[in-house]
């Protein structure tokens, strides 16, 4: 599903969607097909949403994003430290 029909179907929305299919060029991800996994009210229940499905399926490219929201566009960051045991 494009960007454009979600918006038209979860109008000012927080949606968690999956990334089908996508694209990197100079560091920013064009999400060009997704799947809406679920919609909510307000952001603390998306990310609660993304969380708990991250964590059963760590693989899956997921993203919150609110409709409101004209385009989608991801910069990737990578995390290059050391992390710590406790």
């Amino acid at each position: 599903m494009k960007w454009g029909e979600i918006i038209e179907l979860h109008p000012d929305r927080f949606v968690l969607v999956e990334a089908i299919k996508a694209s990197s060029n100079n560091l920013v991800r064009q999400l060009e097909d997704m799947a809406v996994i679920q919609d909510y009210n307000n952001p603390q229940e998306a990310w609660s949403g993304y969380k708990e499905l991250h964590k059963l399926h760590p693989t899956r490219e997921l993203y919150v994003f609110h409709t409101s929201r004209k385009d989608v566009m991801v910069v990737e960051e990578f995390f290059s430290g050391v992390r710590q045991r406790t």
